[in-house]
């Protein structure tokens, strides 16, 4: 068990394949301008963050793939464009790889990876009922 409190759902990433026709609803239609755009190599993926609630709000994260071999590009592959993963954010994510991996948590990571805004792991579909969890450490709060 998490010794820790999540605070929020901190995003929810939303895999597609055409960045600017995704913006062109969730900007023209719903109203939500992204607060920035950037190239996250690393990941193989352009993320636009879409800030929901104020500074501290959540926000909605849309993937496209920039890279077909990464597992983004993979997942559109094979599903098409949706909901990739839920993000979590804790306080200390040290702390929270210790407690997952106590509890027989079926982790895709051994040790945290850099994130757009922080350190984060992800767990494994198959343990959480089918959906991919993010918990993220952020190291500044971006709105």
């Amino acid at each position: 068990m998490l010794t820790q409190a999540i605070k929020r759902i901190d995003h929810i990433a939303i895999v597609v394949r055409d960045m600017e026709a995704a913006l062109g609803f969730y900007r023209d239609v719903l109203g939500i301008h992204p607060s920035r755009v950037i190239d996250f190599p690393r990941e193989g993926v352009k993320i636009a963050f879409l800030p929901l609630g104020g500074p501290d709000g959540s926000e909605i994260e849309l993937l496209e793939p920039t890279d077909q071999t990464t597992g983004v590009a993979r997942f559109l592959a094979q599903r098409g464009g949706g909901l990739h993963h839920i993000c979590l954010e804790v306080p200390d994510i040290i702390q929270a790889l210790a407690d997952l991996r106590a509890a027989g948590a079926m982790l895709l990571d051994e040790a945290p990876r850099p994130t757009a805004d922080g350190l984060g792991i992800f767990l494994h579909p198959k343990g959480t009922h089918g959906v991919l969890l993010e918990l993220i450490q952020r190291e500044t709060r971006v709105s």
